[in-house]
């Protein structure tokens, strides 16, 4: 693939999925394919991207279990961590013309939040649009597999497991069927790729899809009215 031209305005993609799918590794090698296909690439993460994000990362992935965290406080400090992320990263990047690639987004939100956690969807989304400043993403991909097998390959690393991990597997059958649901209500933004293959079946797909609908006539990042 030769140089692109930059682009004027940016494009917000976002992978998404259950533990263990293997968004982080597949992120990692997009940034790389979209690099050298000359397009400027800003890599990044939620619940995190910024100083103030990170920190709020932290006390969502290592609270105490003497002071269980809320649904409800879970959900503030996600959306809160997702307002410095957009305001101070991603809009700025996006303003730049930058491929912005999250892992996670949103639509984590809404599958863990809402369908997992049993918060209402429509407060969530109402939240989110205020968090966000209705910013949605452009294109987003959900590697999907059976969740005993994402919950396998994490808890191999038991240094690198966080407090999402130790959930029943039941509450992650119903973050699998959450983004499922997502997707099949939005089927022009969202894409699901089986992530139950070898490593490299699914980066050669994941980059077949992303790199053929960057290459679409150009789009405005997505806001919701």
């Amino acid at each position: 693939m030769g140089a692109k031209k930059r682009q004027t305005r940016g494009l917000f993609i976002t992978l998404e999925g259950v533990e263990g799918s293997g968004k982080s590794s597949q992120i990692r090698h997009l940034v790389e394919v979209l690099i050298q296909a000359g397009y400027p690439v800003l890599q990044t993460r939620e619940p995190g991207g910024t100083a103030t994000a990170e920190v709020i990362r932290q006390i969502l992935l290592t609270a105490s279990p003497h002071e269980p965290v809320t649904p409800q406080a879970e959900a503030l400090l996600i959306l809160a961590a997702r307002c410095q992320h957009v305001t101070h990263l991603i809009m700025p990047a996006l303003r730049r013309g930058t491929v912005v690639l999250c892992d996670r987004f949103s639509d984590s939100t809404f599958a863990y939040q809402g369908f997992a956690r049993g918060l209402d969807l429509q407060w969530l989304r109402e939240a989110n649009k205020v968090a966000t400043g209705g910013l949605t993403p452009d294109l987003t991909v959900v590697l999907d597999l059976p969740v005993s097998v994402g919950l396998a390959r994490r808890r191999t690393d038991r240094e690198q497991q966080n407090r999402l991990d130790r959930e029943t597997e039941r509450f992650h059958r119903r973050v699998r069927r959450g983004f499922l649901a997502l997707a099949a209500e939005e089927p022009g933004r969202m894409t699901i790729v089986n992530a139950n293959r070898p490593a490299q079946e699914v980066r050669d797909e994941l980059t077949e899809i992303v790199v053929g609908w960057i290459a679409r006539p150009r789009r405005q990042p997505r806001r919701r009215s």
